[in-house]
């Protein structure tokens, strides 16, 4: 064969080939375009689609194959990479709340707040109601806005004597407080009526040294599981509400409502309406107002009295004993400063009362008096409580050594305010 002939035959067949592979490149290009708009990935794709598609600042390269596809420009673009595996170890984000309030549950109250800022999920956690359940705010100063706040978080047991509270501005339903202590705070007289005004569950309480008011006693009424109520010292409150209250709160065992600005309405609206459940009674400080009628009546009502305080009652005398007598329960009796009785009716009271075993009778018996007294009561202790212990928070002993362990009706509070 000629060459004129080969030459002619190898450029019609390369002709056919290069119409063949056009035709095949635009058929791929229109297959191209719908596995794009079905979301197929390929390996090779338009550059127009590629780029409409991929990230505007991945660098694309672009491949050309000869003139016949100078129209049809291809790139390489890579496969997004797979995740890395998590490093080894447990992530924050993967614990249960579960978990993670209870590794909350041992921080102090300053940290307790500042993790509240790390993310919503700890915001939501750290004031989950099971870590506020007791709470100690004593020696925090601006105790309004921090009082509002651990209100609101449902807190059962709380602490905060000898504070100073500014008006709180917060309207809740129901506040479900068992045990609070106030006693010796300064706080406006509105503002503890927006906290007792809405308790219903009230057990223990404390307000010793308050100035009241008839709406906070009204109040007190409105919460018939309370057992134990500290008013000592309190003021301005009228006889007719404190009746209202103790005919509610039938359940009350121990009520201390000793050095209050009663008169004798006040004292007879006590001892008539008094729970027959009390067995523990501070009614001192009532110098001419407690008589020996009143005493009578006290005891009729009350029969299981173990602990009752009548100092500074000026008009009692030795013929309170016999009407003291039929309390067959009575093991702590306290009569100091009560001066018309004298140290020779006091000899006998190891006779009169059998089950008794704490006798306190401050400024009636000097101490060159005390080994005689003794003598005749051995099984007796004698002046040896200070302070008296009737429904306060802190034993007395606690009061006495002003020791640094906070509590509450003999258990700590958890979440303390560090100094």
């Amino acid at each position: 064969l000629s060459k004129e002939f080969v030459f002619d035959s190898l450029q019609e067949e390369i002709h056919f080939w290069g119409s063949m592979l056009s035709q095949y490149n635009r058929t791929n290009k229109r297959k191209s375009r719908a596995f794009l708009s079905e979301g197929l990935d390929t390996e090779c794709t338009p550059t127009e689609l590629i780029q409409q598609w991929s990230p505007p600042h991945k660098h694309q390269r672009l491949i050309t194959k000869g003139k016949e596809n100078d129209d049809n420009q291809f790139v390489l673009a890579r496969r997004s990479r797979r995740r890395k595996e998590p490093p080894a170890g447990i992530l924050w984000d993967s614990l249960p709340d579960e978990l993670l309030l209870r590794i909350f549950s041992c921080l102090h109250l300053q940290d307790l707040l500042r993790i509240s800022v790390v993310c919503k999920r700890w915001h939501r956690l750290v004031f989950d109601e099971s870590l506020w359940y007791s709470v100690d705010l004593e020696g925090l100063t601006h105790m309004g806005p921090a009082l509002q706040q651990v209100l609101k978080t449902g807190v059962r047991r709380l602490r905060c004597p000898r504070t100073f509270v500014e008006e709180l501005h917060f309207t809740p339903d129901l506040i479900p407080l068992v045990q609070m202590d106030l006693s010796s705070s300064i706080i406006p007289t509105t503002a503890l009526e927006s906290i007792i005004c809405h308790c219903r569950l009230l057990e223990y309480l404390s307000l010793e040294g308050l100035h009241l008011s008839d709406n906070i006693i009204c109040s007190l009424a409105k919460n018939p599981n309370l057992l134990q109520l500290n008013l000592s010292g309190c003021s301005a409150f009228s006889a007719p509400v404190v009746a209202d209250m103790l005919k509610s709160c039938s359940s009350i065992e121990q009520l201390n409502i000793s050095w209050c600005s009663f008169n004798n309405d006040h004292v007879k609206s006590v001892v008539n309406n008094l729970s027959p459940s009390v067995t523990h009674l501070n009614l001192s400080g009532y110098r001419e107002s407690l008589t020996l009628d009143d005493v009578k009546v006290l005891v009729e009502r009350c029969p299981q009295i173990e602990t009752l305080d009548l100092s500074d009652s000026t008009l009692l005398m030795a013929d309170v004993f016999p009407v003291l007598k039929q309390l067959q329960c009575l093991r702590h009796l306290s009569l100091s400063r009560c001066y018309h009785i004298h140290l020779a009716a006091l000899t006998d009271l190891g006779k009169l009362f059998p089950a008794l075993g704490l006798l306190d009778v401050f400024g009636l018996v000097q101490d060159s008096q005390l080994p005689s007294l003794k003598k005749e009561m051995p099984h007796v202790s004698i002046n040896s409580r200070l302070f008296s212990s009737v429904a306060r928070p802190m034993p007395a002993s606690r009061v006495v050594s002003s020791s640094s362990e906070h509590t509450m009706w003999n258990r700590p509070c958890r979440l303390r305010f560090r100094l």
